[in-house]
């Protein structure tokens, strides 16, 4: 059986750093090319439980390209002296199971399939299981579940999930990942209920199954269009936990008053409650990214807060306060509202100091200016 590529016997590859509370942030890449992003593509669904069988077998990632001593540990080694007479032959202990992808397979997979991880693309693959195992872990994935996952990748989170017997669905862009996951997931967890989707996330509005749970290593040049992109269509997701840039995560979780407090803090309030649940190193990535990550987790109201006429008024006054942050409202909503006097009126009805600035508003704030908006 052929070794992995990389000079690393099975089970002894180097481990990912630890995870660094302490770490950083730095500024996002600025050179992110979204229209080049990893979502854009007709939907083509491949259930996991149609490929054939005769596809998947160990021997397969063999003749392609990857060793199976790279996904499957070695036996344990047995004591090769000579036993005492008498004394009965230690016996090897069966080796335990490989569940999920280190870097020597994540590398050697990427080969295979001529897929060199790029910065505009927004690849940055987890190499490191335990980052899986605490993704898993704070999202509280059960059995009962269905998730939805995007940008899986090469599989690393995909068979973490896995693991919790959740089906997944997994809404991949990149037609050679899409096609390779359901062969890893099915050499590695035969049966795994997994579909994959090719398309675009930032355009999907029909998911098999009714996703109960979003969790994913989002890319960061789309990571909050496409979180409010599923959140508004999919009113199924009660929950999840996403892996986002630490700058963009920390907009997402700040309260009012918050320096970083602006558009995307009021608009994934409006879906629910929104925390961050640990910063996550750049190390465990390949290839290591230029700024650090964060988890951000959030539970959906149990009801909407309020219809889909005075979500979308709310976020234009959101998005028309926050273009100019550091005007008074009745300035900055001017071009929303028709003119500074209209703005000052209507912000007056709605109980808000026209003088007030956009990052001092909670969304109900935003809600009740809509609806004063609405109502005249």
């Amino acid at each position: 059986m052929t070794e992995p590529r990389h000079g690393y016997a099975a089970g002894e590859e180097p481990a990912a750093p630890p995870l660094d509370p302490r770490a950083g942030t730095e500024g996002a890449d600025r050179d992110a090319d979204p229209a080049r992003g990893r979502h854009a593509a007709p939907a083509d669904q491949i259930p996991a439980d149609q490929i054939p069988a005769e596809q998947v077998p160990a021997v397969e990632l063999v003749e392609t390209g990857i060793s199976t001593s790279s996904i499957t540990a070695e036996s344990s080694t047995a004591d090769s002296s000579t036993p005492e007479a008498g004394a009965e032959a230690p016996v090897a202990a069966a080796p335990p199971t490989r569940t999920l992808l280190g870097p020597a397979e994540i590398r050697d997979l990427a080969e295979m399939l001529g897929v060199n991880p790029t910065k505009k693309l927004g690849q940055n693959f987890v190499i490191d299981g335990n980052t899986v195992r605490r993704i898993v872990k704070v999202a509280a994935i059960t059995d009962a579940d269905t998730v939805v996952e995007v940008g899986p990748g090469l599989g690393s989170l995909t068979l973490g999930l896995l693991e919790t017997g959740a089906r997944v669905v997994a809404v991949e862009i990149d037609e050679r990942l899409a096609e390779q996951l359901p062969l890893t997931v099915q050499l590695m967890h035969e049966g795994a209920p997994l579909t994959v989707i090719r398309a675009d996330a930032l355009k999907i509005t029909e998911i098999p199954d009714s996703p109960t749970r979003l969790v994913a290593n989002l890319p960061y040049n789309v990571s909050v269009p496409v979180l409010l992109h599923l959140l508004e269509h999919f009113g199924s997701i009660r929950a999840g936990v996403v892996m986002v840039q630490a700058e963009v995560g920390e907009r997402l979780a700040a309260p009012p008053g918050s320096k970083v407090y602006g558009s995307p803090s009021v608009k994934a309030a409006w879906y629910g409650q929104f925390r961050t649940a640990g910063k996550v190193s750049r190390q465990v990535f390949w290839p290591v990214p230029n700024v650090d990550s964060i988890l951000i987790a959030f539970e959906r109201r149990a009801e909407p807060l309020e219809s889909e006429e005075l979500r979308l008024a709310s976020f234009a006054l959101v998005d028309g306060a926050f273009q100019q942050r550091r005007k008074m409202l009745r300035q900055s909503l001017s071009s929303v509202l028709g003119d500074s006097a209209t703005a000052s009126t209507i912000l007056a009805e709605a109980g808000i100091d026209p003088t007030e600035r956009g990052e001092q508003l909670t969304v109900n704030d935003f809600l009740a200016i809509a609806r004063a908006w609405r109502a005249r």
